[in-house]
């Protein structure tokens, strides 16, 4: 009998290799396999990135330093929602270090942590690009801005 983690493994396995024959060996798509293989995995897993260098015919260092060098991807397993500071100009001159400051009081996490229960992952930003938000944070896919330390227990309840 297979248990649903099981099922949801071999789902996911599939969805891999049918993306690696579409797109494994395609001149210049590296960032799009690997952005898709998140998407799969929910983050990219050593393994998964030492079969995109195989099947690119490129080193697994390659394929790392790609994925260590843009901010979208994770090594790690991140928590069911994503909080993204803004650190850009814009936002450090309206505050974003006190955002900061207020999510980790908040959440007992720093950047680049998951809240011990799986639920939520916060990272920094160097420019999300909504500068005339600023300070602005995304939560999932949602931007929020003109932000104060204030607002953030709200916006933090809605990941519960």
């Amino acid at each position: 009998m297979h248990t649903i983690r099981q099922r949801d493994a071999a789902v996911r396995e599939r969805r891999f290799r049918r993306l690696l024959a579409t797109l494994g060996k395609r001149p210049g798509a590296l960032i799009p396999l690997l952005q898709q293989a998140q998407g799969i995995f929910g983050f990219l897993p050593a393994a998964a990135m030492r079969r995109i260098a195989r099947a690119r015919r490129i080193s697994a260092a390659e394929v790392y330093g790609v994925a260590t060098f843009y901010g979208q991807f994770r090594l790690k397993p991140a928590g069911r929602h994503l909080l993204t500071v803004c650190h850009g100009t814009a936002c450090h001159v309206a505050g974003a270090e006190k955002i900061s400051e207020a999510v980790e009081r908040l959440l007992g996490v720093k950047a680049g942590e998951t809240t011990p229960d799986g639920r939520l992952t916060v990272r920094d930003a160097a420019c999300l690009g909504c500068c005339s938000l600023s300070p602005v944070v995304m939560l999932d896919d949602a931007v929020h801005g003109k932000l104060s330390p204030a607002k953030l227990p709200a916006l933090i309840e809605k990941c519960r």
